[in-house]
């Protein structure tokens, strides 16, 4: 007898080998009817939206909006960069002093 003659044949079984299954692709034929199911289902729940006129109030708001920005606008125009620079310097030097930074020095 030789040493060969007790070895298992066939194919070698690996753990969990059996409990796989592939999935089966589906047809061309049940995606267009789920696609068809989807889009009617989507067609259900849509909720139809209505345009609702702004009111009385909300349309003198939106005009005074449109007022005020115009005039701010102009106010700016109106202005050069240089006078601009000027007006916010004279600003700066009517705040108190309280607004200032401190100078911090080193020597002291």
């Amino acid at each position: 007898m030789s040493e060969y003659e007790f070895v298992a044949g066939g194919k070698l079984k690996l753990k969990g080998d059996s409990g796989i299954k592939k999935k089966k692709k589906k047809s061309c034929k049940d995606k267009g009817k789920m696609i068809e199911k989807i889009n009617k289902e989507l067609e259900q729940q849509k909720v139809k939206e209505y345009y609702v006129p702004p009111t009385k109030a909300e349309l003198a708001f939106m005009k005074q909006q449109e007022k005020l920005q115009k005039e701010k606008i102009l106010k700016i125009a109106s202005t050069t960069h240089k006078q601009r620079v000027e007006e916010f310097n004279r600003h700066l030097d009517s705040l108190t002093e309280h607004f200032d930074i401190p100078k911090v020095s080193w020597t002291k």
